[in-house]
């Protein structure tokens, strides 16, 4: 409508149109400001600050404090994980300068086989210093092992350096046919590059943070891997074992072996410098399969002289148990794995078989009736002989008596012939006295036998005297009688 005017749109710029002013000037609305929308400043700053300072909180929870070092290497602000692999990184990567071996030579420590327990000293460093903890910051350094591969650092070094390697020679050990034991033969050093005095050298560098040195390559003396005393040692051992080694049937070496054999089955091996001792089972095997000659036996049976009340007077045989060699399937297999152990004593299963005892009950009969005597065994006469026994005031008493003492020869009676017994008789042989003054001995002076003649003993022609002698150990009982 004319004279009416529009209200511009409240969220629109356009500009409203009304009727023209006197003169032709139209009148134009100024557009209207939108209406200005609530700022949060205040709030977001709040809220980003505030992630920020979680975040930080919650990285301090699993980061190495600042300041931090591992074998000097810095590691403040890094993970364990991180931290390992950067020591284990400086460290492979250093570079040694070889001088004095013409022109310098260059490895790193990745060449050397160059090792550190990374992880490990990462872990100490964040137990000990976390960055939450505020008062770790900036602690003293961390120091770590440094290991170098020997093999594969002697290795690189000698075909880097070949001049600088002259190889050691071990001490030996050998058997000695002539002594017939085991001797040894010196160690020689050699010469190499100094890898103790390397790892140190590597270990200073790092501590200083450098990731370079310069080490000389000229030969230091090497020692043998095998020493003169650990020769010695092996050696004395062996030498022990040859006393004692074979085979055993209880506590008896029943099948000792020679040492000149005993060399032929062990061996001594130089393996990665150490001295061991291989033993050979095939030649084991072979004195194994001549053990049963060696090791059966028969019985030996028992026999012994009693008296009639069955005491043991004499020992005629020993009894000796019999044995058979038992399972021998895997001795030569057990005996080897002993002897490499330094064990030279093998025992051996044997069955044994029982011995037999046989007693011999002796007696001597004396008749004076038919003027013998008896040599009688198990009830059974074994010889007999005439005999002549005392006469007149002097007979042989009769009785149950043992023989006493025994003597092989003996002056019997008096020099004196005044005085009683009014005899003398030297050397009257096999004497054996069974009842006082009354004895059983050979006579050489008469053969009447047969006849009573004596003073109270039993004359024996001397032969046959000697044979009873011999058949009568003291306590055999003598029965004289009519």
């Amino acid at each position: 409508m004319t004279g009416l005017i529009e209200a511009p749109d409240a969220n629109t710029a356009q500009t409203a149109v009304v009727p023209p002013l006197e003169g032709g000037r139209s009148l134009e609305w100024a557009p209207r400001e939108p209406a200005p929308k609530k700022r949060r400043v205040g709030l977001w700053v709040g809220v980003t600050m505030g992630v920020l300072v979680l975040g930080a909180a919650a990285a301090s929870t699993i980061l190495i404090a600042p300041g931090t070092a591992i074998a000097g290497v810095p590691v403040g602000g890094l993970t364990p994980g991180a931290a390992a692999d950067v020591v284990t990184a400086h460290l492979t990567n250093t570079e040694i300068t070889l001088t004095g071996a013409g022109d310098d030579q260059v490895v790193t420590g990745a060449d050397l086989g160059a090792s550190i327990d990374a992880r490990a000293l990462a872990d100490e460093a964040f137990a000990s210093h976390p960055m939450w903890n505020v008062g770790s910051w900036m602690p003293e350094p961390i120091a770590g092992v440094i290991t170098l591969d020997t093999d594969l650092a002697h290795d690189t070094l000698r075909e880097m350096i070949p001049a600088s390697y002259v190889d050691a020679v071990d001490a030996g050990v050998a058997f000695d046919t002539a002594s017939a034991t085991y001797v040894t033969t010196p160690a020689v050093p050699g010469t190499g590059v100094d890898l103790d005095g390397l790892t140190s050298a590597m270990t200073s560098a790092l501590a200083d943070g450098r990731d370079s040195l310069t080490y000389t390559g000229d030969p230091a003396e090497a020692p043998a891997p095998v020493s003169d005393d650990e020769a010695a040692g092996v050696a004395e051992q062996l030498n022990t074992m040859l006393s004692s080694i074979g085979f055993y049937v209880g506590e008896e070496r029943t099948v000792p072996i020679a040492p000149a054999v005993a060399a032929t089955w062990l061996k001594i091996v130089d393996q990665d410098g150490e001295l061991s001792v291989i033993a050979d089972e095939a030649a084991i095997q072979t004195t194994v399969d001549a053990l049963p000659a060696a090791v059966d036996r028969a019985p030996v049976n028992a026999e012994s002289i009693t008296n009639a009340g069955g005491d043991v007077l004499r020992e005629l045989t020993a009894g000796v148990t019999g044995r058979t060699l038992g399972d021998t399937g895997t001795l030569a297999s057990d005996f080897a794995e002993k002897l490499e152990a330094g064990n030279a004593v093998q025992p051996l299963e044997v069955t044994e078989v029982p011995f037999t005892t046989t007693t011999l009950a002796r007696e001597i009969d004396i008749n004076l009736s038919t003027q013998t005597v008896s040599a009688i065994e198990n009830g059974v006469v074994v010889d007999s002989w005439s005999v002549s026994s005392g006469a007149g005031e002097f007979p042989t008493h009769t009785g149950s008596f043992q023989i006493g003492w025994k003597t092989s020869s003996q002056n019997m009676g008096n020099r004196d012939l005044t005085q009683p017994p009014n005899y003398f008789q030297p050397d009257v042989p096999w004497v054996m006295y069974f009842n006082g003054d009354e004895a059983i001995h050979g006579v050489y002076w008469h053969s009447n036998w047969g006849t009573p003649m004596s003073h109270g003993c039993v004359g024996m022609p001397v032969s046959a005297a000697q044979w009873l002698y011999n058949w009568s150990p003291e306590g055999v009982n003598v029965y004289v009688h009519y």
